[in-house]
């Protein structure tokens, strides 16, 4: 079974406005916790597009349209996506994504490769949450005079910060997401047959 970490970066929230800017993934095998392979690109925009921004979307992620315009077309991104997952026979039956926020990312990734397209080539229909399972399991372990880990925040940083991890590096980009999201999933569920290295 595998794990595809993913992370996206936008101009802001509003998927009907706003626009992807940067997606970065890993997919990982989920027993092991080996890394098949991992996929980042900016995405080249027009100057409309980024003059529209959200300002507190661009104070998180720190870009530039300069940087931006480093990109790659959205096109030449979807392409490169689709022949990773046929690569790898990523589908339904053996992966699902994982991400931070999966009713962002999958909105915004959307973007990229429309539902039907994802449906036409069986992609993983589930998308997995951290906090959720950060949730799940402060339930069940719950010490009964002290208060739940999640009542102020289920944000990455405060999951974080409960397993004693660094706060994700910023400025936000989606392969530090990536990796902060796989270093929080180690502590919170786990991978049953890593080896220790």
């Amino acid at each position: 079974m595998f794990g595809i970490f993913l992370d996206t970066e936008t101009n802001g929230l509003n998927p009907y406005i706003n626009k992807i800017f940067e997606i970065a993934f890993k997919i990982i095998d989920l027993y092991t916790g080996d890394i098949i392979d991992e996929y980042q690109s900016l995405i080249k925009i027009d100057k409309s597009i980024f003059e529209s921004s959200n300002l507190k979307s661009l104070e998180i992620t720190g870009f530039t349209f300069e940087e931006l315009q480093k990109g790659k077309d959205i096109s030449i991104i979807q392409n490169e996506l689709i022949t990773i997952f046929k690569k790898y026979t990523l589908t339904d039956e053996n992966s699902f994504f994982i991400c931070q926020n999966p009713s962002f990312d999958r909105i915004f990734v959307s973007q990229i490769i429309p539902p039907e397209l994802q449906t036409e080539f069986n992609w993983p229909y589930h998308w997995l949450d951290l906090a959720s399972m950060f949730w799940s399991i402060s339930i069940k372990t719950k010490e009964s005079n002290k208060p739940f880990l999640w009542q102020n925040n289920l944000s990455k940083d405060i999951i974080a910060t409960t397993y004693n991890l660094p706060k994700e590096k910023l400025p936000h980009r989606a392969m530090n997401g990536v990796n902060h999201l796989i270093l929080c999933y180690k502590s919170v569920v786990g991978f049953p047959f890593e080896e220790t290295k």
